[in-house]
C-alpha cells in the first residue's frame, strides 16, 4: 500500500467534505478540546443545502453555530452533555438532551440504538505507518468513528500524538481535511478560599498510594494543591487537566502503586492548556482509551484505593445528589460521575467523594436542602453516596440511617442555613 498516494487520494477541502454529508444524517463530532471545526463551519455556512441533520456530541469547547435560530430545520443538536454554548438551545427546546452514562455511549453507537451516519474527528498527522492519533479526545470519538458509515478526519498538524488505544489508520478514513489549529484551551478555574477549604477536606481522605479520578473545575484543582505531601499517587480518570502536571513534576504522582496500568496515567480525554498538550505529546507516561473501558465501573474497581472526586448542584437531607439539572432546567449531564462513584465504591479500600461549596448565588442559597428542587434529576442515588464534603467538613453517609445522614449533612451546611434545616429535621424525626 502506497500510504502517501492513499493519503493524497482521500484529501479534500472542508467544503468538499461537508458536501459528502446528506440531509437526514446523524453526525457525531469529536469531544471537548478535540472538537473539529473546519467541516462543521462549512456545513453551517452552507446550511441551505441541509435538512434535518442531527449533530451529536457531549461537551464542546468551541462555538456551536448549528444551534443558532437561523439553523432551525437544517440542523438540530442532540446533547449527551449540556455545555455553556448549548445550554440556551436546550432550555428553549431548540436542541435535545439524551440522558446516558458516559461509559455506555459507545454501546449506543455499536448496538444500533443510535446509528452513526457520519463521524467528524480531529486527529494528528499520520506516522510513517499510516496511523493518526485521536489526540486529546479518545472517549466516545474512537467508537463513533469505528461505527460510522462515513469518517471525515480533520488531520491537524497541531494535534498532539497521545498514546494508548487512541489511533486510526488512514485506510479507515473516508475523507481527509488538512487543518492547522491548536486544540481548544480550557482556562484554569479561579480557586478561592472556599475551594481551598473544600480541597483540604477532600485531601484529608486521600491516602498514600491512592489512585485518583478528578472532575473539572476549581474544586478538583484545589484538591491537588493539598496533595503535595502525599506519596505515590496514581491517575485513572475520565479526564486529565493541568493540575496534575505539578504533582507529576514533584514526584507525587508516580502511578507505581496502581493495580492496573502500573506506571501509567490513564484517561479517556484531556482538557487544559497548551502546556498540558505539549506534555502529553508522545509521552509514554499517559495513555488514552475509549470511555467504555476507562469509565467502566468494573475496570475502575480494579484499582485498589480508588478515590473519585466529583461535584454537584444540590444534595438533600437523605443524601440524594442532583448534579445535572436545576429543577427542569438541564444544566449539564451525568457525565462520568456515577461511573466513578460506583467504581470507587467497589474498589478495595476505595472512596467516592461528592464535593461542593455549601452555598450558591453568592451565599443566598444553600446547596444542602430539605428537598431537591422540583423536577431535578437525581444523578447519584442516596444508596450510592459515601462522602459529601463542603468547606465546613466531611459527612460520611455510608451505612447511616436517614436520621444520622440528615444530622451529618446539617453539620457541614453553611451556618446561616443550619437552623432552617434543623427545623425540617425535627418535623421528620421528632
Amino acid at each position: 500500500m502506497d500510504l502517501k498516494q492513499l493519503y493524497k487520494e482521500k484529501t479534500v477541502s472542508a467544503e468538499e467534505a461537508a458536501f459528502k454529508i446528506p440531509s437526514g444524517s446523524r453526525v457525531v463530532l469529536a469531544h471537548a478540546a478535540g472538537v473539529p471545526t473546519a467541516v462543521i463551519n462549512s456545513m453551517t455556512a452552507n446550511k441551505s443545502r441541509y435538512k434535518d441533520v442531527e449533530i451529536v456530541h457531549l461537551l464542546c469547547l468551541n462555538d456551536a453555530p448549528y444551534t443558532s435560530s437561523d439553523c432551525e430545520g437544517h440542523f438540530r443538536h442532540n446533547a449527551l452533555f449540556v455545555g455553556g454554548n448549548t445550554r440556551n438551545a436546550v432550555s428553549k427546546n431548540k436542541a435535545d438532551y439524551t440522558p446516558c452514562f458516559f461509559y455506555e455511549i459507545p454501546k449506543l453507537f455499536s448496538s444500533g440504538k443510535m446509528p452513526v451516519d457520519v463521524a467528524i474527528i480531529n486527529v494528528s498527522r499520520p506516522d510513517k505507518y499510516g496511523y493518526c492519533s485521536y489526540g486529546v479526545s479518545c472517549d466516545y470519538t474512537k467508537p463513533a468513528a469505528e461505527n460510522a458509515r462515513i469518517v471525515i478526519a480533520e488531520v491537524n498538524d497541531k494535534m498532539p500524538t497521545v498514546m494508548g488505544d487512541n489511533f486510526i489508520h488512514i485506510s479507515d478514513i473516508d475523507y481527509i481535511v488538512e487543518t492547522s489549529k491548536e486544540p481548544a484551551v480550557l482556562e484554569p478555574a479561579e480557586i478561592g478560599q472556599t475551594e481551598k477549604a473544600i480541597g483540604e477536606n477532600c485531601a484529608s481522605l486521600i491516602e498514600d498510594g491512592s489512585t485518583l479520578q478528578l472532575g473539572i473545575g476549581a474544586i478538583p484543582d484545589a484538591v491537588l494543591l493539598f496533595l503535595k505531601n502525599k506519596r505515590d499517587l496514581g491517575i485513572h480518570s475520565e479526564m486529565v487537566s493541568d493540575g496534575v502536571l505539578e504533582l507529576v513534576e514533584a514526584g507525587v504522582i508516580t502511578n507505581k502503586n496502581k493495580t492496573i496500568h502500573k506506571g501509567k496515567m490513564i484517561a479517556t480525554f484531556l482538557m487544559g492548556s497548551k502546556r498540558l498538550y505539549d506534555f502529553v505529546d508522545k509521552n509514554p507516561m499517559i495513555e488514552l482509551y475509549p470511555v467504555d473501558y476507562v469509565n467502566n465501573p468494573l475496570v475502575i474497581m480494579q484499582n485498589r484505593k480508588m478515590v473519585s472526586i466529583n461535584s454537584c448542584l444540590q444534595v438533600d437531607l437523605m443524601g440524594q445528589i442532583a448534579s445535572e439539572s436545576i429543577g427542569l432546567k438541564q444544566f449539564s449531564g451525568v457525565g462520568g460521575q456515577v461511573d466513578y462513584v460506583r467504581g470507587a465504591s467497589m474498589s478495595e479500600d476505595g472512596k467516592s467523594i461528592i464535593a461542593m461549596p455549601s452555598t450558591a448565588c453568592d451565599g443566598k442559597v444553600s446547596r444542602i436542602v430539605p428537598f431537591l428542587s422540583q423536577g431535578s434529576a437525581v444523578t447519584t442515588s442516596r444508596n450510592d453516596v459515601h462522602y459529601v464534603v463542603t468547606e465546613y467538613g466531611v459527612a460520611d453517609l455510608w451505612g447511616k440511617t436517614l436520621r444520622k445522614r440528615a444530622e451529618a449533612l446539617i453539620e457541614i451546611a453553611h451556618p446561616y442555613f443550619r437552623q432552617s434545616l434543623t427545623e425540617e429535621y425535627e418535623k421528620r424525626f421528632s
